[in-house]
């Protein structure tokens, strides 16, 4: 098992700036692909970042790309979400997820564990 604790979120002007951050336990970090998915009311829930297993390879949803960076520190099993020049449109719940098997890292249903999210709202 694996359990995901999200914070950092918040309310924030547009073009402002955020860090998440997700805490995970139960199971060390280097053996799972991390990512960061968001849903906004009446909206899907969708992929934002992820990262592999080691940092190496990264991935980005196109509408966050250039603005944010996702990292992960291994060591105290957590990783983050750089989020710059913040925009209305970024406004959402965000989850942090794992996946503990073979993944496609843009892929909501290679994720088995997730958070409980946390509030992200930008303010035009």
């Amino acid at each position: 098992q694996v359990q995901l604790v999200e914070s950092g979120g918040g309310l924030v002007q547009a073009g402002g700036s955020l860090r998440l951050s997700c805490a995970a336990s139960g199971r060390t970090l280097p053996n799972l692909g991390m990512g960061w998915f968001r849903q906004a009311p009446g909206q899907e829930r969708e992929f934002v970042a992820s990262i592999s297993r080691s940092g190496s390879n990264t991935n980005y949803a196109d509408s966050v790309k250039g603005r944010w960076t996702i990292s992960r520190d291994n060591a105290k099993n957590t990783v983050y979400l750089q989020m710059n020049d913040l925009k209305p449109e970024d406004t959402a719940v965000y989850y942090c997820a794992a996946a503990s098997a073979l993944w496609t890292p843009t892929s909501k249903s290679s994720f088995n564990y997730w958070g409980q999210g946390t509030q992200v709202t930008v303010a035009s």
